[in-house]
């Protein structure tokens, strides 16, 4: 992914706010010898005090035999975006019809490596973990081996850790636009009003240079 200077986050906290609102993104997994990568859409809870990211699967799904042979994966997520018209970014003074049509969006990736997690125990930790993330007040049952209703259904999936050791992330909001193209672009925006306009438009009016 290419991050020019303007679009880089302002400092970690900048990405690590906005991954902690969005928990749904997409786990590349290189494929075995032969076979095209996997990609598997997925929810996860992201602790940035531990710098690792906690997921799970079902036992039967395709992609483990090729995530044991290589652990290190991308978990990619990608939101708040906008299809952003070319007249609206026409340098000031040319006509409409030189703006060059562009895509506004923040995008995180995590380079990560994969630690299967088998053990009961574990797992059970792992998944109350993960739905203490969405469910904070409460509602589910406790995952635990052996008791009603999800120590029977623990042998049906398998965890995943996913220690984080690298974090590329980009805010690509025209940062680095004249005041007056940038203008005119919140204000189209707004006027819009399309699906991820008001997110586009929030990020834009808070990175204005």
């Amino acid at each position: 992914m290419l991050i020019h200077p303007w679009d880089a986050p302002r400092d970690e906290a900048e990405w690590q706010r906005w991954l902690a609102t969005h928990d749904f993104g997409q786990l590349a997994v290189n494929g075995l010898p032969g076979e095209s990568p996997h990609v598997q859409p997925l929810h996860f809870a992201y602790d940035a005090e531990r710098g690792e990211a906690l997921t799970h699967l079902a036992r039967p799904n395709p992609l483990w035999p090729a995530l044991e042979a290589n652990p290190v994966v991308l978990l990619s997520v990608v939101d708040d975006y906008a299809f952003i018209p070319g007249p609206w970014q026409a340098p000031p003074e040319a006509p409409p019809e030189h703006g060059t049509p562009t895509s506004f969006y923040t995008a995180v990736q995590l380079r990560c490596t994969a630690h299967v997690v088998d053990d009961p125990e574990e797992k059970a930790e792992l998944l109350n973990r993960q739905v203490g993330h969405f469910q904070p007040d409460g509602g589910s049952a406790t995952a635990a081996v052996g008791k009603a209703p999800y120590g029977r259904l623990l042998s049906g999936i398998r965890g995943l850790r996913l220690e984080v050791t690298d974090v590329r992330a980009k805010f690509k909001y025209a940062s680095h636009k004249p005041a007056e193209v940038q203008e005119r672009i919140a204000t189209g925006l707004a006027a819009r009003g399309g699906p991820g306009d008001a997110a586009a438009r929030e990020h834009q009016m808070r990175r204005r240079g």
